[in-house]
């Protein structure tokens, strides 16, 4: 028998991409022939993936894996195909958060949403990485849904950091952190408007680390970037530093005092967990997926404003007792995150399909 996943596309340090890898591994090391298929791929990724085109015809007992987090030929492809087939659903972005910013990828998004809801009927299991997407796909009319949390590999967090990069941002200042792609749901505006205020009214001793992709939406980007300039925020104080290699991410992690979300849309939030695995306490926006990934490992705001959030901020970063808290409370929180049985938990959905 043969479990194999389809990705539109594979990419190094991707979230799905992980999972994909991951659960390639455990399918064969649980007996099963398993392959991972692309539409596009990263150079490096031919040994480790191939291409939709080899994809060989499902037998009647075989289990094709869709992991569905945008429009693609996959969703048609594997409705078609014979075989069992399940969705694992990362979750798309509304399309109104990117009408202004980006009509293209506000019409992908709408069709992605689309491509979703037309699998519900042909779908023998759906599995979401949050409670948050497992309702979207109930909502759909996903017969069979469960939640199967992110497959991580935690062991990538064990190397050594960056010194240098570690050296170069713990210094006097207060290291706001926020890891995601420059994207309208992250709402990076906020996050400016918030370390303006903290500058203005708290302490000229701030900055902001956005990390992640900035070309995704270039006007946006473009956007954030002038309104940085306009608050006169200095290089010191905002750095947009794009993709950063594991070792240094961790060491921003390490070197920053809080972890602040603002973001209007979540799936499942992954900085959130690794910001619990580095001992960062978190200030986020209870939306979305997000109150279900942090559960009481930070602190949730009901609403933004960039008075209150700033306040919050120096409390946090001051308060040694709140800090140790919550650090306490973010381990207790990992401890439960890893615990959950995803080897057994996949394996017994699979055996009640096939």
């Amino acid at each position: 028998m043969r479990i194999d996943q389809l990705v539109p596309a594979f990419h190094r340090g991707d979230a799905i991409g992980d999972e994909a890898f991951e659960l390639r591994s455990f399918f064969r090391a649980s007996g099963y022939e398993s392959e991972i298929y692309c539409l596009d791929r990263d150079r490096g990724l031919e040994s480790s993936s191939r291409l939709f085109r080899d994809f060989p015809t499902p037998s009647a007992r075989d289990l094709t894996i869709l992991h569905f987090a945008m429009a693609s030929p996959l969703t048609e492809a594997l409705r078609l195909m014979p075989g069992k087939k399940a969705v694992l659903h990362h979750n798309i972005t509304p399309p109104h958060f990117f009408v202004t910013h980006d009509p293209e990828i506000a019409r992908l998004t709408r069709l992605g949403r689309q491509e979703l809801h037309s699998l519900k009927d042909v779908a023998d299991l759906a599995l979401a990485d949050s409670e948050f997407n497992r309702l979207e796909l109930e909502e759909m009319g996903y017969r069979r849904s469960f939640v199967f949390p992110l497959y991580i590999d935690f062991a990538k967090y064990e190397k050594p950091v960056s010194r240098f990069a570690f050296d170069l941002f713990r210094d006097e200042r207060v290291n706001i952190l926020f890891v995601g792609r420059v994207a309208p749901n992250k709402r990076i505006e906020h996050l400016i408007k918030t370390v303006f205020y903290f500058k203005k009214f708290i302490s000229p001793l701030v900055r902001l680390i956005v990390v992640g992709k900035t070309r995704t939406f270039p006007r946006y980007f473009e956007a954030c970037v002038r309104m940085a300039d306009e608050f006169y925020l200095n290089p010191q104080e905002i750095q947009f530093l794009g993709h950063v290699p594991d070792a240094e991410l961790a060491a921003l992690y390490r070197a920053s005092d809080v972890f602040l979300s603002l973001s209007e849309h979540e799936g499942f939030c992954l900085p959130l967990i690794e910001s619990m695995i580095f001992d960062l306490p978190v200030i986020a926006l209870d939306s979305t997926a997000v109150p279900g990934t942090l559960g009481r490992a930070g602190i949730l705001l009901r609403s933004w404003r960039p008075d209150k959030t700033a306040e919050l901020i120096r409390i946090v970063a001051r308060d040694a007792d709140l800090r140790n808290r919550l650090v306490v409370a973010g381990r207790l929180e990992l401890s439960r995150f890893k615990s959950f049985p995803r080897q057994s938990f996949l394996l017994d959905r699979i055996r009640e399909i096939i």
